[in-house]
């Protein structure tokens, strides 16, 4: 296993609301909810940078009536990038406690713009609940950096 770098230089480049809705008709207030959670780790090599997906759906009776999905793109400083690499520069090895550290700083930024998007209105109760980052960015990401079409973690 490679050992990783101590410290590992960043700057958050850009945030994007991916999706947004709010599907009125699928709202009942007096019946249960459930969240569902979707996470995705992808790079873009050209720029070094590592984009985290965060999605929420808020669910009733099989049908999603609150929908935000929001991205953060992270620029990595080259030192920092080229650390990451294994020795034949085809792979890009990213540690899951900095995962965790980007993961935290993105559902933040996503709890916080689904405050602002339902501000007044019925919809601002829903609030996106603290979660089990190191349960979901629980291993290292490895990248392909070369012959990939997706770039996202194996």
């Amino acid at each position: 296993m490679k050992k990783h770098p101590e410290k590992i230089g960043f700057n958050l480049q850009n945030i994007r609301t991916e999706q947004f809705a709010i599907l009125e008709e699928n709202y009942t207030p007096e019946k249960a909810i459930n969240l569902s959670t979707t996470v995705a780790f992808k790079i873009n090599i050209e720029n070094r940078q590592i984009g985290v997906f965060a999605k929420f759906e808020f669910v009733q009776v099989k049908k999603i009536f609150l929908k935000i999905e929001l991205s953060c793109h992270f620029e990595l400083n080259k030192p920092s990038w080229d650390s990451l690499k294994n020795d034949q520069k085809t792979k890009l090895q990213v540690p899951k406690d900095f995962l965790a550290h980007l993961l935290i700083i993105t559902v933040g930024t996503t709890r916080g713009v689904l405050f602002a998007k339902t501000e007044n209105t019925p919809y601002h109760q829903f609030i996106i609940p603290s979660l089990d980052i190191q349960d979901i960015a629980n291993e290292d990401a490895i990248f392909d950096l070369i012959d990939s079409d997706t770039n996202e973690a194996d």
